[in-house]
């Protein structure tokens, strides 16, 4: 029942996120305005993967979750919170102090705008937007800890806030402000994130307040994972920073389209990918801790299997429905059709990695419940080097942009097939038999939906470039519906036997 709780609320907040780049896109458009806030929002949005979510997260949940299981008075888990706290303010308000003494160094490193003014502005609003990362670091703490007591519901909802705080600053103060109007929506939100979760973070006997005791041994414990974890997250932040590098030294329009098609790629991938992840990851946690290795196991191949049934159809669906998805949810303003055409084509880029990304994550928190950091981190670099180098050839293609997207989908598969390998032979072999019969029961079952939206869309012509219509709106809820009914049926008829499991496995919890 988690994972759904999780999956539902997640949906919730993903259409959010849809109103709030719908927004930016009306507002400020899709060029080189909308270039500047996009590539420099990803700056502290990348940069909270090393000391939030992402790689702290990833340290210390399984500690956490094994000192819940061996005081459940709370005592020790307490200590754990209040070192965290304080680590992550002496690390990252020097940070935040010499980003702004040296913004205009650091901007013209991170980005390659050919305009000035776009490297002025870019200076200015970072000076601003880099204090979202400590706001955010908090609230991803505040999350771990509270999904540590299988709370999931709270900071399922959280991200919801951010965006309506995001959306309500544009609309009520850009005639004023300007693009600095998404800077303001952007720190009130991180401040009511943490707001909204401090009452639960409360009742579960924690508080925010710091603890300089360095020497307890769990926070030691912690550190040391740390160290690995971010390591890893690193690869992955340095890697996507020289994407967004890259994107700006490319046509206007260009950061703006990688930024804008991750958002609609990262609706499935929110819903399903991370919502899995977040559920299962204190399960293998407690299970690593009890040394249950078939527990482990199972876990790990239905958690699996379920990525697979529920990400393949989204990346077809979500291909073949491009231009109609964006049309639908940006084109209006000064957000043209030629703008969706670019996002779309990067977006199918993109969707070719949408199971390996999915499934590379979800098996880096199979490694790190085990206390193995070397096998991601020696995965991350692969992946890393790999994106980079295809990134450099294809971008000089006629893809262009759209090559940025496709080399890292090729990047993260062939990571996923090495730490499916690595895991397979720590547990002594997966059931690779069964993960292949979902996978092709998935293909067969997405097989006539694909059909049915081809001709759909043959049929009803190029309806999207009217943009965001109610008309539009109709037309493309007829053809997901359409064709989530026809998956539904299909699931049914090959029996997916791992959606029963999985909601048994659901229930024991």
């Amino acid at each position: 029942m988690s994972t759904f709780i999780v999956m539902g609320s997640t949906l919730v907040s993903r259409l959010f996120g849809f109103v709030r780049i719908a927004v930016v896109g009306a507002i400020y458009g899709a060029g080189g305005e909308a270039d500047v806030l996009n590539a420099v929002f990803t700056i502290p949005n990348n940069l909270r993967k090393l000391m939030a979510e992402g790689a702290l997260s990833s340290a210390f949940i399984p500690v956490l979750s094994r000192s819940l299981v061996q005081d459940p008075g709370g005592e020790r888990s307490r200590k754990i919170v209040g070192n965290i706290f304080t680590f992550q303010l002496l690390i990252i308000v020097p940070l935040l102090i010499g980003s702004v003494l040296f913004a205009p160094r650091l901007v013209r490193l991170i980005l390659d705008f050919p305009d000035p003014e776009r490297i002025l502005l870019s200076t200015r609003l970072f000076r601003w937007m880099i204090h979202y990362l400590l706001l955010v670091s908090v609230s991803a703490v505040m999350m771990g800890v509270i999904n540590a007591h299988s709370g999931f519901f709270i900071p399922a909802v959280t991200p919801i806030l951010f965006s309506v705080a995001v959306i309500s600053s544009i609309l009520l103060f850009h005639d004023h402000l300007g693009a600095f109007a998404m800077v303001v929506g952007v720190l009130v939100g991180g401040v009511v994130q943490i707001l909204f979760q401090l009452p639960t973070l409360l009742r579960y006997g924690y508080s925010l307040g710091l603890d300089f005791r360095f020497r307890n041994p769990d926070f030691i414990h912690v550190m040391k994972q740390w160290l690995p974890v971010v390591a890893t997250a690193s690869v992955y932040t340095i890697n996507e920073q020289i994407a967004i590098r890259f994107s700006t030294a490319l046509e206007v329009g260009s950061a703006s389209a990688m930024s804008n098609a991750l958002v609609f790629w990262q609706l499935p991938f929110g819903i399903f990918s991370a919502s899995i992840t977040t559920v299962l990851f204190p399960r293998m946690s407690r299970q690593a801790g009890l040394e249950d290795l078939q527990g482990l196991k199972a876990t790990l191949e239905y958690g699996f299997q379920y990525l697979i049934l529920l990400l393949v159809p989204s990346a077809i669906f979500l291909s073949l429905l491009g231009e109609e998805v964006i049309a639908v949810a940006l084109q209006r303003g000064i957000f043209t059709a030629e703008n969706t055409l670019i996002t779309a084509r990067v977006l199918r880029g993109f969707n070719w990695g949408l199971l390996p990304v999915g499934a590379f994550n979800f098996f880096q928190r199979y490694f790190y419940s085990r206390d193995d950091f070397r096998t991601p981190l020696h995965s991350a670099v692969f992946v890393c080097i790999t994106d980079i180098a295809l990134s450099l050839w294809l971008k000089e293609t006629p893809l262009r942009v759209t090559g940025l997207a496709v080399a890292n989908s090729l990047a993260f598969a062939g990571g996923l097939v090495i730490m499916y390998h690595q895991a397979s032979r720590s547990l002594g072999g997966l059931d690779g038999k069964k993960i292949l019969m979902t996978f092709g029961k998935t293909l067969v079952s997405a097989a006539p939906a694909a059909v049915f939206l081809r001709a759909y869309l043959l049929y009803t012509g190029d309806w999207w470039r009217a943009g965001s219509t109610g008309r539009n709106l109709g037309l493309l809820a007829a053809a997901g519906l359409g064709a989530l009914g026809i998956l539904g049926v299909m699931f049914r008829l090959v029996g997916m036997e791992v959606l029963s499991v999985f909601r048994k496995k659901e229930a024991r919890e």
